[in-house]
């Protein structure tokens, strides 16, 4: 990988012309700020900056949303702001905090985009948020798809709105990123929670890395970077050979998946789950949808998270709520 500043436009970033809109996740923390602070540079003045507040840190988390609110009127850009209790919806649809929070915010910035009429936004995950991700799903026993983690450019359908998500920074790392904050003096919120160690994510960013690399004897983030990078485009190719999209009425006829192979069945499956906005998509909930093209299965229902739930009936496959 050729590292460089960040101040230099990546090559994702040419397919974005300058002119035209486009929104932009800002929580106040140092990788959104300098994000911010570098297209706003590289000429991008259509921006409108996203904020979700969370309401997980009380005053914190109000203070975050008066500073986001300070940043946008700084650099003349629009702004949209929007507040969810995640930590109820994370209790009522019994998932993780971490989970509830990914969830809403993707949901936020697909009303946002709808209501703007603006359908790409940018968010400042970095080099080490791809590491990070890459291991957490291989410890949850992710296939090659988990393992993709994120993409530079990523297109997702949320509530009938499609969004496309662009991840400029996926080859910078955090390292770089301060020294750009501290370059430029750019002031940002500091989230006390990573210092966590709750959260999944900051025990294998604080100490399940140090202690790989502390036993190995080396480095390990560069070729973690590179096995996620080498797995997201061989998952892109991937995706290009599915020949049984979902029908348009959302639903997957089961007479044309039960001749693929194995491997495409659960491609099939994996992205049809994704296009219904499933969470928590691991192997035994793909096993378990597959159970349902044996034609001598006898059962024609299977569960999946919250409380939703995959129904065979009429040679179909399709998702209901319980």
């Amino acid at each position: 990988m050729r590292r460089r500043c960040i101040r230099f436009e990546s090559d994702t970033l040419r397919k974005f012309p300058r002119r035209r809109r486009y929104l932009i996740g800002v929580s106040g923390g140092r990788d959104s700020v300098a994000l911010l602070h570098w297209l706003v540079d590289l000429g991008y003045r259509k921006l409108i900056v996203c904020h979700l507040d969370h309401q997980l840190r009380g005053r914190s988390s109000r203070a975050d949303a008066r500073f986001v609110k300070k940043l946008a009127a700084k650099y003349d850009v629009d702004l949209a702001m929007e507040s969810a209790d995640v930590r109820t919806l994370a209790k009522r649809n019994k998932m993780s905090i971490e989970t509830a929070g990914r969830e809403t915010r993707y949901k936020v910035f697909a009303k946002i985009a709808h209501k703007r009429r603006c359908g790409t936004i940018f968010l400042a995950h970095h080099a080490d948020d791809l590491v990070e991700t890459f291991l957490i799903n291989l410890f949850r026993g992710s296939g090659s798809a988990g393992l993709a983690g994120m993409r530079e450019v990523f297109h997702r359908r949320i509530d009938d709105v499609h969004l496309t998500i662009v991840r400029p920074l996926l080859d910078v790392w955090r390292d770089e990123i301060n020294k750009y904050v501290r370059k430029h003096r750019l002031k940002f919120r500091e989230d006390a929670s990573n210092k966590n160690l709750t959260p999944l994510r900051n025990r294998v960013r604080q100490r399940i890395i140090p202690y790989i690399e502390k036993q190995l004897g080396r480095k390990i983030r560069m070729s973690v970077w590179r096995a996620a990078r080498i797995a997201a485009d061989e998952e892109n190719w991937i995706d290009t050979q599915l020949r049984v999209p979902p029908n348009r009425d959302g639903h997957l006829n089961v007479r044309e998946l039960r001749p693929l192979s194995v491997a495409l069945q659960r491609r099939t499956i994996l992205k049809w789950l994704r296009a219904q906005n499933v969470s928590e998509i691991g192997f035994e909930a793909i096993e378990r949808v597959r159970s349902l093209l044996d034609p001598a299965a006898h059962i024609a229902k299977v569960n999946l998270a919250q409380d939703r739930h995959v129904r065979r009936r009429a040679g179909k496959l399709f998702i209901n709520n319980l």
